[in-house]
């Protein structure tokens, strides 16, 4: 359960903790653990034409996907659906899901995770500082499973049955 709350904090665009994600560009977290008092882990995340995660499930904590730039799809247990600009998708905790850049050039969208999950935080972190060779699918599962951050159950949406 989330303690008791932080100060109140705004953030400018560019701002917070940005570091190299899984998905071949940059991720910026705009609230923390720490930050929300356990409240929400929030972030903005940029992803190259083609990539997304690995299909997953959250078993403790609900999801949001907000598209800022670029064209989205989602797959949520069995069903996908199209996530251009402004759409918005609510994930509740134990659905199976992904996501995917379709467009020809970067995507952005926001997301959040409630209540905040350190060990969603750490997984990023943690990939984030492997050496480059060290990176990849297989890295990602690995420090997955380790943190207990998300549970993954199959592979990318642009190497599912979905694609």
């Amino acid at each position: 359960m989330p303690g008791d709350l932080s100060e109140p904090f705004a953030l400018a665009a560019g701002e917070g903790f940005s570091l190299e994600n899984p998905v071949g560009e940059v991720l910026t977290f705009k609230a923390t653990a720490d930050t929300t008092g356990g409240a929400l882990t929030a972030l903005v995340t940029s992803a190259s034409p083609g990539q997304g995660p690995p299909l997953h499930v959250h078993r403790d904590h609900d999801e949001t996907i907000y598209t800022l730039d670029g064209q989205f799809r989602v797959q949520l247990a069995e069903t996908v659906v199209d996530a251009p600009p402004g759409s918005f998708v609510f994930i509740p905790r134990g659905t199976v899901h992904t996501w995917q850049n379709i467009g020809a050039g970067p995507g952005r969208l926001l997301a959040t995770v409630t209540p905040a999950d350190r060990n969603f935080e750490q997984l990023f972190l943690r990939y984030s500082q492997l050496p480059e060779h060290e990176r990849g699918r297989s890295a990602f599962v690995r420090i997955a499973r380790e943190t207990q951050a998300i549970e993954v159950v199959g592979p990318p949406l642009a190497d599912s049955a979905h694609q």
